[in-house]
């Protein structure tokens, strides 16, 4: 899973690829969470568009139940079978975009943080959809070196892919079931990230 990432100056990282800019500022979160509203890149008729949203999706029939928890995840592999996912993929694209992710290692009894960036150092843009000002982001199994940590990743979408990936007149399964996942490098960060309170560039340094 996709539980927690980093992004700095949004606006800057993203001048050649949008349009407009709805409410975004080019502030730093070293340590994004769900529940807050962040950065994503939408297409509209007239352009690409970074706005805000909230990470967390509420599907409409969870409004029968007392407690639902707001989805932050969504599997590619069920994207196009779950009746939550399957219309949103094909309509309501978008992206997340990203300096890098954090994701937990399980040993006997805790859970060790590492953080990912790309091996190339290149800004991230993970695949994801929205509804009603709410983002999921879609996740990947993980690869043979990514898997030494956890068992997922996100489904990081090349820049040349964009294009593709937010045009709703193409095939959004086709299109996700091509990417293939870049070179990531991981090194183990402090607890501190555990606590959304926390946000500090400290959170992304390696452990001594």
């Amino acid at each position: 899973m996709c539980g927690r990432y980093k992004i700095t100056k949004p606006i800057t990282k993203t001048i050649d690829i949008v349009k407009t800019n709805i409410k975004v500022e080019d502030s730093d979160n070293f340590n994004a969470h769900p529940s807050q509203h962040l950065p994503i890149i939408k297409s509209y008729t007239n352009g690409k568009a970074l706005e805000l949203c909230q990470w967390g999706l509420v599907p409409s029939w969870s409004k029968k139940l007392e407690k639902f928890s707001p989805l932050i995840n969504a599997r590619k592999e069920t994207l196009a079978e779950k009746i939550t996912f399957k219309n949103l993929i094909q309509n309501s694209r978008c992206l997340v975009i990203a300096d890098g992710y954090f994701e937990w290692k399980r040993e006997e009894k805790i859970k060790l943080p590492y953080f990912f960036t790309r091996e190339d150092d290149e800004i991230m843009f993970f695949a994801a959809i929205h509804q009603a000002n709410q983002f999921c982001i879609i996740t990947r199994e993980a690869t043979e070196k990514i898997s030494t940590i956890h068992h997922r990743e996100p489904l990081i979408i090349n820049r040349s892919q964009i294009n593709n990936y937010l045009n709703v007149k193409k095939d959004a399964m086709e299109i996700l079931n091509s990417i293939k996942p870049p070179s990531l490098k991981f090194h183990e960060v402090s607890k501190d990230v555990n606590n959304p309170a926390n946000n500090d560039p400290a959170l992304i340094k390696p452990l001594m």
